[in-house]
């Protein structure tokens, strides 16, 4: 019986991070059916990361002191309904307004579903978390593939897919058995005592500079590489075949490696790995060579999320999803920066691009530095 409901646990977070994952992908979509000026485009996306900031710093104490499931079950349907009425919405405010909704319901669902993955096996906790988020990459690239070759880039057709597609997994939610909160009360964790341990700041900014290491390729990669001669369609494919698939890949090595490598070691192998692939690819403008290093990039920089999450999970045993919500709050803010910081270091000229995305390698030093603090502060657990 046990067995079985750990298997619908799992079942069900899986659904919910490829839910997230699905999600997470529609924007470019979504915007480019809104005919809106950049400017607009640029006000929704921050929205969105405004929504899902604002979840994620304010779940993890409702979770901890209510359970996940409710966060879930809330998560969910709010994503279901922001995507059913996005179908027909119409204005500029009116998009805003349930684009900022998506990302309350997706900055919950990541909390809540990352939460209750680490419940199923606390002893693998970043072993399970690397699993988990497999599926939010298969997600990730399931809705740009769905929309160029099912719907045609049909944006409505698309809204509709993904809310039926959270409908039922909010169904699977409601009538999965979930456990119940683990006593993390305000009076047992208060937030004061967790914000004031200094391992949370460092596992924040840990992330935050690894979210805006990742948004910098995604955002980013494909203009450098044009801007050196590769053509249009060959530096996007390098980015969302040759990036992705290399995230998927690393994520199910490394939820082997896990069990028995420390997790603090493959974050500090990681990092290692992303300051020299992401110095080598800058380098690149051969569309073969970029291919292989952001590949190489992409399996560097796989473990750094969830791996990041389970050891926040094994540092705080009590008030986990309240540590968790606040680490993923960083990532979403350096999510929020990271292309208007690159943005303004490279201006309006193409040839400064690579010098701005420097920056990457730059990040990726800084997270070495930090995470050979964080192995002096924390338990040497796998």
């Amino acid at each position: 019986m046990a067995q079985n409901s750990s298997s619908r646990i799992v079942f069900a977070a899986v659904l919910a991070i490829f839910v997230y994952g699905v999600i997470a992908a529609m924007l470019g979509v979504l915007l480019a059916s809104f005919h809106l000026t950049p400017e607009q485009n640029g006000n929704i996306a921050l929205a969105q990361a405004i929504g899902m900031i604002i979840a994620s710093v304010s779940a993890g104490p409702i979770i901890d002191k209510k359970g996940k499931k409710i966060a879930l079950v809330v998560s969910l349907g709010l994503i279901a309904a922001s995507l059913f009425v996005l179908r027909s919405s119409s204005g500029y405010e009116q998009q805003m307004l349930w684009v900022f909704t998506l990302g309350l319901g997706g900055g919950i669902l990541v909390t809540a579903a990352n939460a209750l993955a680490g419940d199923v096996n606390e002893e693998q906790r970043a072993s399970t978390l690397n699993f988990l988020n497999l599926f939010f990459g298969l997600g990730g690239m399931a809705t740009p593939l769905i929309a160029a070759n099912v719907v045609n880039n049909d944006a409505q057709m698309l809204c509709l897919l993904a809310a039926v597609l959270a409908a039922v997994t909010f169904v699977v939610h409601v009538t999965t058995p979930m456990p119940g909160p683990k006593g993390g009360t305000a009076a047992e964790v208060p937030v004061g005592d967790l914000i004031g341990r200094p391992a949370l700041w460092l596992f924040a900014a840990f992330l935050f500079l690894y979210v805006a290491a990742e948004i910098g390729v995604w955002n980013w990669l494909a203009q450098l590489l044009q801007a050196r001669g590769v053509d249009s369609k060959s530096a996007q494919n390098i980015v969302g075949w040759g990036f992705a698939f290399g995230i998927l890949v690393g994520r199910v090595v490394v939820s082997r490696i896990l069990i028995k490598i420390p997790a603090s070691t493959v974050l500090l192998v990681s990092a290692g790995l992303m300051l020299v692939t992401t110095y080598v690819l800058l380098q690149s403008s051969d569309p073969s060579l970029a291919w292989g290093t952001v590949f190489a990039a992409g399996i560097a920089m796989a473990p750094v999320f969830p791996t990041t999450l389970g050891m926040v999970g094994d540092a705080f045993p009590r008030g986990t999803a309240t540590a968790m919500g606040f680490v993923i709050t960083f990532g979403w803010v350096g999510l929020a920066v990271s292309s208007r910081v690159i943005g303004a270091l490279g201006g309006n000229d193409p040839k400064r691009l690579g010098t701005a995305l420097m920056v990457l390698p730059a990040v990726s030093a800084l997270m070495v530095v930090i995470m050979l603090v964080i192995r002096g502060m924390t338990p040497k657990k796998g």
